[in-house]
């Protein structure tokens, strides 16, 4: 069994909102459990503001969590030394979903990528990084690298700009890569490209990916035979193997999001079931919902589900947070 390179323990992010909104408080994440393995792939999915977002920013220590554990091969990264922080940053990496907004439009493709090099001194001088820049762009199949090095960011594509990107995070070789909805504003036709270079560089150089997506599609072709995490409201309600979740989907949230993905397939089509939900609106996280947190939309809510807040808890080879998993009908596309 690989050894757990992140792992999250209990970990809630609460943040403050204005003066406007007389102080409330958002719950972002809450008491979330989650590991990601040497060389592993898993998929957070989930509607858009569920803080998926805000879960990859703590993994990768741009956030710091109110409270509970990050843990970087099984040391707090928050008790780290000076020197073991900023070797854990090394090997902790994010792509961004803008990657214009990710890129100083004032600097060339050249001085973005060399920087990190210099700053952790991979390269003996500003020659050696030229080349080893160059190199990059190779790797990530901008070609001849020549035509890159001195451009900037607007002057190339969405698609070409995102690959600058990866090539920024992928310079330090680090052992993880939070992989932010990387392809969401990429042309569709370009899609494809850029999530066989992220699976080339794990299968080739073993970084750990965390895929940050509300697009099943994209989540299944990436992952594969890896992981799956589902996120509602700020926390974590399945968690296992992308097929068995996906094939065999148990809590109705994950349900509900499969019975949303169009069919391509007229005649299943017309046959696919949605699932009645008994609510099309998404709760305030200023005020969220006692107990489970999709109970005042779930068909299958009981009184219980007001009333206590459900832990992830095995079943059927996953990990599940809903007190009715084992009574819930199974649910299929068609």
């Amino acid at each position: 069994m690989a050894e757990s390179i992140i792992e999250l323990k209990e970990v809630n992010m609460t943040f403050k909102r204005g003066w406007l909104l007389r102080g409330a408080q958002v719950q972002a994440v809450v008491k979330a459990s989650l590991d990601i393995k040497e060389g592993e792939i898993l998929a957070l999915v989930g509607e858009s503001g569920c803080g998926k977002t805000t879960l990859g920013k703590i993994m990768v220590g741009l956030l710091k969590p109110t409270s509970g554990q990050v843990l970087y091969r099984g040391k707090d990264i928050w008790n780290m030394n000076r020197s073991e922080f900023k070797e854990y940053r090394r090997n902790a990496q994010i792509i961004h979903q803008d990657s214009y907004a990710a890129l100083n439009p004032v600097r060339t493709i050249y001085q973005s990528l060399s920087a990190p090099l210099l700053h952790y001194r991979l390269v003996k001088n500003r020659r050696e990084a030229r080349d080893k820049v160059a190199e990059l762009l190779q790797l990530m199949g901008l070609t001849p690298p020549e035509d890159f090095l001195d451009k900037y960011p607007h002057q190339l594509s969405g698609g070409q700009r995102q690959r600058v990107v990866l090539a920024r995070a992928v310079s330090l070789r680090p052992k993880f890569i939070v992989a932010d909805e990387p392809v969401s504003m990429i042309d569709v036709s370009l899609r494809l490209s850029i999530l066989d270079l992220m699976r080339r560089l794990n299968e080739e150089f073993g970084i750990a990916f965390l895929y940050i997506t509300h697009d099943l599609a994209t989540a299944r072709y990436f992952v594969k035979e890896g992981r799956i995490a589902v996120m509602y409201l700020g926390q974590l309600v399945e968690t296992g193997n992308l097929g068995q979740v996906i094939g065999k989907p148990r809590h109705p949230y994950l349900q509900a999001l499969l019975s949303a993905v169009p069919v391509p397939d007229p005649r299943k089509a017309r046959t696919k079931r949605p699932l009645p939900l008994r609510s099309l609106e998404f709760p305030d996280p200023t005020n969220p919902p006692s107990g489970c947190r999709f109970h005042p939309r779930c068909p299958y809510a009981e009184d219980i589900c007001a009333k206590e807040v459900p832990v992830l808890r095995p079943l059927d080879g996953r990990m599940i947070a809903c007190h009715l998993a084992e009574r819930i009908p199974e649910w299929h596309l068609w």
